[in-house]
């Protein structure tokens, strides 16, 4: 797993934006660094939504120092076109449909009691300009989120 310090792997993916566009992890850097990675385990979950909406609420904090904020599910970019719709989400959504993001990160998780493998833990990732890791934090419990504080301060420090 990419720890604080090593460089982030970089990806090409479809974001959910709106529209569905191709997303470069390379390319944000270099335009809209830091960048936050919020990967999630699925969109219209209850814990899920709560996390999405509590980084859409902070989002000024974000933006006060030119950060950018992206969630990052294995869902369909288009489920994520309706749950960004439905949750007022003004910050893009990563669809790893093929769960390249999630390996390459190391945040698999699997929920063999509902029959559900291979989508990402609850973590996130703050990416600087030079694309070093600058701050992880990764949980094996999805039901608990991030201190969000403690990734706008780490935000803050990269910036």
């Amino acid at each position: 797993m990419p720890a604080t310090g090593d460089s982030a792997p970089d990806f090409t993916a479809p974001l959910a934006n709106g529209d569905v566009d191709e997303f470069s992890l390379s390319d944000a850097l270099s335009e809209d660094a830091p960048v936050v990675l919020a990967f999630f385990p699925a969109a219209f979950t209850g814990v899920c939504t709560d996390e999405m909406c509590t980084f859409q609420d902070r989002l000024a904090a974000f933006e006060d120092v030119d950060a950018t904020v992206y969630g990052v599910s294995r869902d369909s970019p288009f489920t994520l076109n309706e749950f960004r719709d439905q949750n007022d989400l003004d910050f893009g959504l990563i669809s790893d449909f093929n769960k390249e993001i999630i390996e390459a990160y190391d945040v698999e998780m699997d929920f063999e009691d509902l029959g559900v493998y291979g989508v990402a833990k609850r973590s996130v990732f703050v990416v600087d300009s030079d694309g070093e890791i600058t701050y992880s934090w990764v949980s094996d419990d999805p039901g608990v989120e991030p201190e969000y504080a403690e990734v706008e301060d780490a935000v803050e420090a990269a910036a």
